[in-house]
């Protein structure tokens, strides 16, 4: 069977699962955050063991945990990331368009673990509205700077929101790199055989001006983002 046919057999029993899972466990997991949470992991550790199985897809994270009530700023290049961070983290809270919420299963999900829901167009507001929420509900809220999955080797604006929360609160926030869109793209239905990595990097101090932590923040998260993504061609260079 072709890769590209075992991809598509992926996707399929990946988004099925989705749904008969999400299904069979809302009228019981969602009485309870707790059972929420480990059976969206449940999902997340089978829909891997699928990419890993068919396409020969691993999933690796690496680097320090972040752990109790932090900020988290992410790059965000697939869905893989996303399931990646949700598995490692022992309370993820993403900050999500507002709009996903009315999606059906994943919107009662979302709110039942405690997603950040935003209207991007909110200006200002925007800031307090994460601000207020972050002091409301704690846990590791996981912000993508750039608002949007961008392609591995593509470079986007990073937008200044991470950097506005950070000032805000007065907190260090953790940052995340990743080389995920190279083995599951952002867009189609390839997933390619390899090791694709999450990786959390040290904290940015809490100790800088709005301007000086966007710049380290975007700095740092291209550099290990880059990084990882040589590291992955090197490794399919010496196994062709």
């Amino acid at each position: 069977m072709g890769l590209w046919l075992r991809s598509g057999v992926c996707v399929f029993a990946s988004y099925g699962l989705m749904g008969v899972m999400g299904l069979i466990g809302a009228p019981v997991v969602l009485w309870n955050a707790r059972w929420t949470r480990a059976w969206n992991r449940l999902y997340i550790t089978l829909a891997f063991a699928l990419a890993r199985r068919l396409c020969g897809l691993e999933v690796e994270v690496r680097g320090p945990v972040p752990q109790g009530d932090v900020l988290i700023a992410a790059k965000h290049q697939s869905l893989l990331d996303v399931l990646a961070i949700y598995r490692a983290l022992p309370e993820a809270r993403f900050v999500m368009k507002r709009e996903l919420l009315w999606m059906p299963v994943f919107g009662l999900y979302a709110r039942r673990t405690g997603a950040i829901p935003i209207d991007r167009k909110g200006g200002s507001k925007v800031v307090r509205q994460m601000v207020e929420a972050f002091r409301d509900v704690g846990g590791q809220v996981v912000i993508y700077p750039q608002g949007t999955r961008i392609a591995p080797g593509v470079r986007a604006p990073y937008r200044r929101g991470a950097a506005k929360l950070y000032v805000a609160l007065g907190r260090p926030m953790a940052l995340a790199a990743t080389n995920g869109g190279m083995f599951w793209p952002r867009k189609g239905i390839m997933r390619y055989p390899g090791t694709a990595v999450i990786e959390f990097l040290n904290p940015v101090p809490a100790e800088f001006t709005e301007s000086e932590a966007a710049a380290r923040i975007e700095s740092r998260i291209e550099a290990a983002s880059d990084r990882l993504a040589t590291e992955a061609l090197s490794a399919r260079r010496s196994s062709a």
